[in-house]
């Protein structure tokens, strides 16, 4: 994850046996730029080794609406035979997200 300035968070994926405490690379890079003072992510990367170029998951697209509501995703994947990339932005990964405003009912 980078912001305007150029600052880069990093993340990396970590499986546990105990599901729930398995934390997504998305997620870690949220955490990392909110750790480092990160304000306003623009660009967050995905790289995999699969066939095709991976979404984030669920939990990671409502952290980042959240925390990084303007970023932009890029997901690459390359599995030695050639590499295929995807572009994504929160508003079509997560049309009609809930974020804290939905917690309080229109005035």
């Amino acid at each position: 994850m980078c912001d305007i300035n150029g600052a880069i968070a990093v993340g990396c994926n970590v499986e546990n046996a105990a599901y729930g405490s398995t934390m997504c690379a998305e997620h870690g890079a949220v955490m990392a730029a909110v750790v480092t003072g990160m304000r306003a992510p623009v660009l967050l990367a995905i790289v995999t080794n699969g066939r095709a170029p991976a979404p984030p998951c669920g939990t990671c697209r409502q952290v980042l609406v959240e925390l990084a509501p303007d970023v932009e995703i890029i997901s690459v994947a390359g599995d030695g035979a050639g590499q295929a990339l995807e572009r994504w932005r929160l508003t079509d990964l997560l049309p009609h997200a809930f974020l804290p405003s939905s917690l309080h009912p229109p005035t």
